[in-house]
């Protein structure tokens, strides 16, 4: 067996691994940072704390309004109960209940206008849930494909470390060192095999003492032009 062969067949298991890798690395941004999805998730967040907000104003503002009727319940009580007597207390008291009536207006249009806020934050709110649920209801088949085919390329991963442990085994580590230094160069293809007396990764002819050479079974050989390790079948 020629040296480069042992390393065209690790070659091969590797890139295999890269493809799975590459496909898995996918597969997790696209489950983990569906732009759509945080899209739709931030909106509900965002609806959440508006309705929260404008609900509690509501509650603030009825709270108010309902103080500022029992204060003016106490001073009718107060003005005709018959325990004032006195003309200038009971002229003073019914100032009083005019500026707390009056008051009471302006309350009630603030309650009014929470009313109408709060009412458009539950709109909002519940438009933003079933935004969501539209879309997990139609990623969710799509998710699922994606989990399957995660489930699918990691088994595989773990068939591939096995063949790449067999492939190891018949390889000196004086020529893995060079594979594998090769392989961080020329962006995964350490390895080039010789195909019509052309270098199949750059192209470049091979002549027939080099391609003699690269059936050696001691020493590899490399292509001229591009440095890959030669494998001549």
């Amino acid at each position: 067996m020629s040296a480069s062969l042992g390393l065209y067949r690790l070659q091969q298991v590797d890139r295999q691994v890269d493809r799975a890798r590459s496909q898995l690395d996918t597969i997790r941004r696209t489950l983990e940072n569906d732009s759509e999805l945080q899209q739709a998730l931030g909106e509900l967040e965002t609806a959440k704390a508006d309705h929260h907000r404008d609900g509690n104003a509501l509650n603030n503002a009825e709270a108010e309004v309902q103080a500022q009727r029992i204060k003016i319940e106490q001073a009718d009580s107060s003005l005709y109960g018959g325990k004032v007597q006195n003309p200038k207390e009971l002229q003073d008291l019914q100032k009083d209940i005019v500026s707390l009536k009056k008051y009471l207006i302006t309350l009630e249009e603030r309650e009014l206008e929470a009313m109408v806020a709060a009412e458009n934050a539950e709109n909002s709110l519940r438009s933003a849930q079933t935004k969501l649920e539209l879309i997990q209801a139609r990623l969710g088949d799509e998710h699922k494909k994606l989990l399957a085919d995660q489930s699918t390329f990691s088994i595989k991963l773990d068939q591939l470390a096995e063949e790449r442990d067999a492939a190891l085994a018949t390889i000196e580590s004086d020529l893995l060192q060079v594979y594998e230094n090769l392989r961080q160069q020329k962006r995964g293809v350490a390895v080039s095999e010789i195909s019509d007396n052309s270098c199949a990764s750059c192209g470049a002819t091979i002549t027939i003492a080099l391609q003699q050479n690269a059936r050696s079974q001691k020493q590899l050989a490399y292509c001229p032009t591009c440095g890959r390790i030669l494998y001549a079948n």
